[in-house]
Parts: structure tokens; sequence; C-alpha cells
């Protein structure tokens, strides 16, 4: 009986998985290379917070099988998700007034 409720549950390829691996890394080299640009830093740090938040969607979906459960619980993550953004939101100003801060 144990094995058949674990086989009812949706779980992902090998190949799934290993295509998401390599969107991990391609997303951790990007922002690997936007470190080493010379943008703006408003620009800068919207670009690294959105990638952040798509690599977090990957591992939570994957890698944390999220994409396989009911709706239910994933809606539950969806308060904290909504309230982590609004803190980084909140205190991006301040990352910028640190950026000011140090010597050039």
């Amino acid at each position: 009986m144990e094995r058949v409720s674990e086989q009812a549950h949706g779980t992902g390829t090998r190949k799934t998985f290993v295509y998401v691996w390599i969107w991990l890394l391609v997303l951790t080299g990007l922002e690997t290379f936007l470190a080493y640009e010379q943008l703006a830093v408003k620009i800068m740090l919207s670009l690294l917070m959105g990638l952040s938040v798509i690599k977090a969607s990957l591992i939570l979906s994957y890698f944390m099988h999220l994409r396989y459960e009911k709706r239910s619980l994933t809606l539950t993550l969806l308060p904290g998700l909504i309230f982590i953004i609004v803190l980084l939101l909140a205190f991006f100003p301040d990352s910028l007034r640190l950026y000011s801060m140090r010597p050039h």
C-alpha cells in the first residue's frame, strides 16, 4: 500500500532535473557576469534581485517538489513570498545609501 501512494505522487524525470540544474547554472553565470559589469546600481540590484527570485522559484518548484504538490500547499507559501518581496523593496533604498557611503 505504501508503494502505491508514493507512485500516485507525481515526480519529475531525471531529464527535467538536469534541465532545471542547467538553467540554474546559466542564471548563476549571468549573475556573476552582471557583478563585473559597470551598470547603474539601481539597474544592477533590480536585475540581481529578479534573477534570485527566478532561481528560488525553480529550486522550490523542482528540487523541493512543490510543483508536484497540491495547489493548496503551494498557496500557503504565497503570503511568505509576498512578505519577503515587500521587505526587499522596502529596504532597497537603504542598499543604495550604503553604496554611496563606501570610499571610491
